[in-house]
């Protein structure tokens, strides 16, 4: 990197020089007229050396921070080519799926069948398994250096020391996505954090979860993967559990920590929204999963299950379930299945 700064350096200081080069030439003949001439003309000289100077210096800096601007990676989905594939939505999500989820009949498919890392979605089956766990909610958790992130190295507000309950951890993990609470409650799960991994693998299977794999309990890893149709039968059970959809669903929620105290917020905005009515979500994100979504949600009378992975852009995944939910309400008010054709380009 030093060796490219120096030659976008030295390149622009040449630029930089070339326009005003018929005004140095200048300068030297002027250099052959009396003393005092010459004395004014030096003192100009120096004044266009130390303007060339400042406007390559500040060149350089553009230069270098536009060097150092690294895109983000493709998820997996981008590089599967998953996103040729068109719907008649418009969705920005690679992969959807929306479903009734007392019918079972599938209003919307897209990839469904696509596996693919699944960020904090990860989250919901972290908090299924404490939950079914009857673990005490009010036992206090220590955040140890062990729950600190070396995978993404991710900010966290819970510093190392930091005192909560199991239930403040589970509200945190699902509610704000908390990656530090998230990997206290597998690491605190009797047996260990293998314990804990291996508990949420077996309750996916348990689920027919067949295309689904657990490493850890964040989402961090990319190694957690899953496909939309595990992902619905995952929200399915999670939304009967009260307090996964509490937990999931609350808007926001306040936290001592020592003498202060934390403020938390959804990373679901549609929470806040009066036309939703949700009863259980989850956010999630990575580069390698793009942006995700899942939830269940009452639309025109209905109990829906809606599944938006590897969607591009922050707002993205937003505003699919929102197209999803206005085409649910205009074309099935009564309860009908209107089945949108996926087609591949």
């Amino acid at each position: 990197m030093n060796r490219v700064v120096h030659t976008v350096a030295v390149s622009l200081l040449a630029f930089a020089l070339v326009p005003l080069m018929g005004a140095h030439a200048a300068d030297m003949r002027v250099a052959k007229k009396p003393h005092g001439s010459v004395v004014k003309q030096a003192r100009v000289s120096k004044s266009f050396v130390a303007g060339a100077r400042s406007q390559v210096m500040k060149a350089g800096r553009r230069s270098v921070v536009r060097l150092a601007a690294v895109p983000p990676k493709p998820s997996f989905g981008q590089l599967a080519g998953l996103h040729t594939t068109t719907d008649e939505l418009d969705l920005r999500s690679s992969v959807a799926l929306v479903l009734d989820q007392d019918t079972n009949e599938i209003l919307l498919r897209k990839n469904d069948s696509a596996v693919l890392p699944i960020a904090s979605l990860t989250k919901m089956m972290t908090g299924l398994i404490i939950s079914e766990a009857k673990l005490p909610m009010d036992e206090q958790i220590a955040i140890s250096d062990d729950d600190v992130d070396t995978e993404k190295h991710s900010s966290s507000r819970l510093k190392v020391g930091t005192m909560l309950s199991r239930g403040e951890l589970m509200h945190l993990a699902l509610m704000s996505s908390e990656n530090r609470a998230a990997h206290a409650l597998g690491r605190t799960y009797p047996g260990g954090m293998s314990a804990f991994v291996e508990a949420m693998n077996a309750r996916a299977q348990l689920l027919g979860m067949k295309d689904t794999k657990y490493v850890e309990p964040t989402g961090l890893s990319s190694h957690n993967q899953s496909s939309a149709q595990d992902l619905a039968r995952l929200v399915g059970t999670a939304a009967h559990d009260p307090m996964l959809r509490e937990f999931s669903t609350s808007p926001g929620a306040q936290v001592a920590v020592g003498r202060r105290t934390l403020q938390f917020s959804n990373t679901n905005r549609l929470v806040k929204n009066p036309a939703w009515e949700i009863g259980v979500q989850k956010t999630g994100f990575i580069n390698e999963a793009g942006q995700c979504l899942v939830m269940q949600v009452k639309v025109a009378g209905r109990k829906l299950i809606m599944v938006f992975l590897d969607s591009a852009g922050k707002l993205s995944r937003i505003a699919d379930a929102e197209r999803v939910r206005r085409w649910v309400e205009t074309n099935a008010p009564n309860g009908g299945a209107v089945v949108v054709r996926q087609v591949s380009s």
